[in-house]
């Protein structure tokens, strides 16, 4: 239940965009998710007392990205954002197996899991390449389709492409998962 909360705890201020979107404009919503994940940082700061790298990071590109957004009138710098965050994951996890021992999901997942080193080093690659590939495929749908089309593909369509990801991945792990009755 814990994992649950802390995902919706994350798609707050994207449910916020949207909701703003439809009730006003893009700007509005820009706004609303600017002072969204302002408010989700700051309590993960208090109650956590801890903030993971990538919440600064998110909030960095929201407030940079959302005050272009507002100050120049100009809807395509929030567009934008989704795809440079996405694109910073990928190299990220595709940058980790060159640092340390362990690269970042073998880091994320080991307590959990054992693989072969083939398998972690796979399964890494592939979440980079996972996320390189929804930063483009949202370049694409920004130029492509409508602000309208664009705000339900951010907000339903990325989630939907993780959860077939994932679901993807526990098809392709599920071999490596130990059987607890023996």
């Amino acid at each position: 239940m814990n994992q649950l909360l802390k995902q919706i705890y994350e798609f707050f201020p994207i449910l916020l965009f949207f909701i703003a979107y439809k009730a006003y404009d893009i700007y509005t919503a820009t706004a609303t998710v600017m002072v969204a994940t302002t408010l989700q940082v700051g309590i993960a700061a208090i109650k956590y007392r801890k903030v993971e790298t990538m919440q600064w990071v998110t909030l960095a590109l929201v407030i940079v990205f959302g005050g272009a957004t507002l100050y120049l009138q100009n809807e395509l710098f929030i567009k934008w954002k989704l795809s440079i965050i996405e694109w910073l994951f990928g190299l990220t996890f595709l940058g980790s197996q060159f640092i340390g021992k362990k690269n970042l999901i073998e880091r994320m997942m080991s307590a959990n899991l054992t693989l072969p080193a083939v398998i972690w080093k796979r399964l890494n690659n592939l979440w980079g390449c996972f996320f390189l590939s929804v930063g483009f495929i949202n370049v694409y749908v920004m130029y492509n389709f409508s602000t309208d089309d664009w705000v339900t593909f951010k907000t339903f369509g990325v989630p939907i492409l993780m959860v077939v990801f994932i679901v993807l991945q526990v098809v392709f792990l599920y071999k490596y998962i130990p059987d607890t009755e023996e």
